[in-house]
């Protein structure tokens, strides 16, 4: 009787026990999307993201290699800290400068969306 007790007790604690399944480990990502003047998507635009103004005045130190923006207008970052960015896009000679260069802080292991409007500037 005692192995029995013991036998179901060891058969119910395997199946009732939480299998130890490791965390899934999901990464902060920034998915731009870029427009132009008139809500267009912007096709093959450049688009470098820095973490400091300065670096994205001097245009070095970006923090990782930039992207063109595909058939939808947008890019994403993979792999990013949880903290605000300055982003360049430029196609021929239309640009964001002098507006909307900075995305707020990111939310930590979460896709994060951002809309970038380019224009000639004239």
């Amino acid at each position: 009787m005692k192995s029995v007790l013991i036998t179901l007790t060891l058969i119910f604690g395997t199946l009732f026990t939480p299998s130890e399944q490791p965390d899934q480990i999901f990464n902060t990502k920034l998915k731009l999307t870029i427009l132009d003047e008139l809500g267009n998507v912007v096709e093959g635009a450049k688009v470098t993201i820095y973490k400091t103004q300065a670096d994205y005045n001097a245009e070095k130190n970006a923090v990782q290699d930039a992207q063109l923006t595909n058939n939808k207008g947008q890019v994403t970052f993979k792999k990013l800290d949880a903290i605000s960015y300055y982003v360049l896009v430029r196609k021929g000679d239309m640009d964001n400068s002098g507006g909307g260069e900075m995305v707020s802080k990111l939310e930590k292991k979460k896709l994060n969306k951002a809309n970038i409007v380019i224009s000639d500037g004239v």
